[in-house]
């Protein structure tokens, strides 16, 4: 983390002097009006709805901005460009290395984080200024509507939270009449291709082939995203390669990879790319993500 100026200093030390109640806004002493539960199951409180909030990442600024809380944005991370709107919050850093000089000029009243590796030193700052922090990690698609629906709480934006928590829970609801007992695919999932890395069923990619009746081929593996050989690969016989992508033409791209190095199911053409923030984030778009990826895997059935 950035080291702090002598001016910073000063103004962190005001902050404290003025305490909590400078943070979040709230006269000094007054009741608590609002504990919601965070990822971390830590009861945190706010004396008032946010209203100057920072995000530490895409996904939990994803939610803010579906939960109808982005005009209470003062601050985010690099990586944050989704809805269009959020491209125009000031950047405070990136997701590992947020800057703290830039989050005391914000002087926020609620810090939304993710990792608490990469948060840790700033939420020790954020803790002696009484700013409330909240970690935002969901780990599951049935998760992702009770994450909108905390975000409205804290922001006070309950109505618009609640409808599309609904929206959201409506269609994981749709895709797991529709898909259970359909006959399961076995899915490879390529989250890197030169070297080879893949994603176990601890990821919440994999959450999303459950829903859609896909079996990762890797899902036992030890470790989160464990590297993988080509011979490992074709060992495993996947029915279907998916791919988080960044364009368009990167599906075709791999597809060719995958014909070139004899994999069956490229031969097939069963090389599938989604957007790859919408796959990868734990937010909104993932349900999105989710309805594309079933339908793929009905395409191998």
């Amino acid at each position: 983390m950035t080291p702090l100026r002598a001016s910073t200093i000063a103004g962190l030390a005001l902050m404290l002097a003025l305490g909590p109640a400078f943070a979040s806004g709230a006269p000094a002493g007054s009741a608590a009006a609002i504990q919601v539960h965070d990822d971390r199951d830590r009861n945190v409180v706010l004396a008032a709805p946010a209203r100057r909030a920072i995000t530490l990442a895409p996904h939990a600024t994803e939610l803010v901005y579906a939960a109808g809380a982005g005009d209470y944005l003062v601050g985010t991370v690099r990586g944050s460009d989704y809805p269009p709107a959020a491209r125009a919050v000031p950047v405070i850093g990136d997701g590992t290395q947020p800057d703290a000089e830039r989050v005391a000029a914000a002087r926020p009243d609620l810090l939304i984080a993710w990792q608490p590796s990469a948060a840790e030193p700033l939420v020790r700052v954020m803790d002696k200024l009484g700013v409330p922090v909240f970690y935002s990690d969901p780990l599951t698609l049935e998760a992702i509507p009770g994450a909108v629906e905390r975000m409205g709480v804290l922001f006070g934006t309950e109505p618009v939270a609640r409808a599309t928590a609904q929206d959201l829970q409506r269609r994981l609801d749709a895709l797991k009449a529709r898909y259970a007992g359909r006959r399961p695919v076995r899915v490879f999932v390529q989250a890197g291709l030169d070297p080879i890395f893949t994603l176990n069923d601890a990821s919440i990619v994999s959450d999303a082939l459950r829903l859609c009746g896909g079996v990762n081929v890797f899902g036992q593996a030890s470790i989160v995203a464990p590297q993988v050989t080509l011979e490992g690969v074709l060992a495993a016989r996947p029915e279907v390669v998916l791919a988080g992508v960044g364009r368009p033409e990167d599906t075709q791209a791999n597809l060719s990879a995958w014909q070139k190095m004899g994999l069956p199911a490229a031969r097939q053409g069963h090389v599938y790319g989604i957007d790859a923030d919408a796959l990868y984030r734990p937010g909104p778009r993932l349900i999105d993500a989710a309805e594309t990826l079933c339908a793929d895997l009905d395409r191998v059935r």
